[in-house]
C-alpha cells in the first residue's frame, strides 16, 4: 500500500465512524486486528485496554454508538505513509467537553491490523 491508499483507508474510518455505520467500520479492519484504548481500560478493565479481533471491536463500538448517539469525530490532522496512519481528531458527545484524541492506524494489504488511542 502507499500512503494515499492508507489515507483513503482513514477516511472512510471517519465516514463510517461517524454514520456509526458498524458494517462499514468493522469492513476496514483484518479478522484479527488488536485495538487499544485508555476508554477500554476505564469501561472493561478486564481487557487491560486491549480488544483483537472483529468480534471484540463490534460489541466495544456497538456498546459506543448506543451509549453515546451523539457520537462525532472531526479530523484535524492526517498524516500516511506506506504502514500507518496518524489521525487526530476532536471527540463530540452532546454534554460533555470536547475531547483532542490521537490515533495510530497499522495497515498491511488493504486493511487495518492495529490501531492504538492516544488522550489525556
Amino acid at each position: 500500500m502507499d500512503a494515499s491508499e492508507n489515507e483513503k483507508i482513514a477516511l472512510k474510518w471517519f465516514e463510517a465512524f461517524n454514520t456509526h455505520d458498524l458494517g462499514a467500520l468493522l469492513s476496514l479492519y483484518d479478522n484479527n486486528a488488536r485495538h487499544f484504548s485508555p476508554k477500554l481500560k476505564i469501561r472493561r478493565p478486564e481487557t487491560n485496554g486491549l480488544v483483537i479481533g472483529k468480534d471484540a471491536l463490534r460489541d466495544w463500538w456497538r456498546d459506543a454508538f448506543e451509549r453515546l448517539p451523539s457520537l462525532q469525530y472531526n479530523v484535524t490532522t492526517l498524516t500516511a505513509n506506506a504502514d500507518r496512519v496518524f489521525m487526530e481528531y476532536i471527540r463530540k458527545v452532546d454534554g460533555e467537553e470536547d475531547m483532542l484524541v490521537a490515533e495510530v492506524l497499522e495497515v498491511k494489504d488493504g486493511l487495518i491490523v492495529a490501531s492504538r488511542v492516544y488522550h489525556g
